[in-house]
């Protein structure tokens, strides 16, 4: 009986060891029990300025008549592949008033635009060091 007992005390453990995951890239494993290799990040962050300048329309709604753009620096983005970064501009309203200082938050895939939020107090756009484009 305690050879039952210490036989299934042992596979159990050898299942909760092999649950834990799966070895590193360079682990002495078969290859099917390896992490993949993480991709590798570009070379250089993306020119957040001329992008910006290239893709306004797309950050800023025309009618807003944005102005006073200015960016900060690149910051890679933490769940996906490409780049974020603040644009503040001095924008209009749809009435035509004021609406004055818009932050917003760009991430950057390939050069291009492909997504915009407005910044919120939670966003480090507030500390960020920002310049005119």
């Amino acid at each position: 009986m305690l050879r039952i007992i210490a036989h299934a005390a042992l596979l159990i453990g050898a299942l909760a060891l092999g649950a834990c995951g799966f070895a590193d890239s360079r682990a002495p494993v078969p290859e099917f029990m390896r992490m993949k290799e993480p991709e590798q990040p570009p070379e250089a962050p993306p020119d957040v300025k001329r992008v910006v300048r290239e893709q306004i329309d797309v950050v800023f709604l025309a009618t807003s008549y944005p102005r006073e753009v200015h960016v900060a620096p690149p910051h890679r983005e933490l769940r996906g592949p490409g780049w974020t970064a603040c644009v503040r501009a001095q924008l209009t309203s749809a009435t035509g008033t004021s609406l004055g200082a818009q932050t917003y938050i760009v991430t950057i895939n390939d050069g291009r635009v492909v997504d915009r939020r407005r910044a919120d107090a939670d966003d480090i756009c507030g500390t960020e060091t920002y310049e005119p484009i």
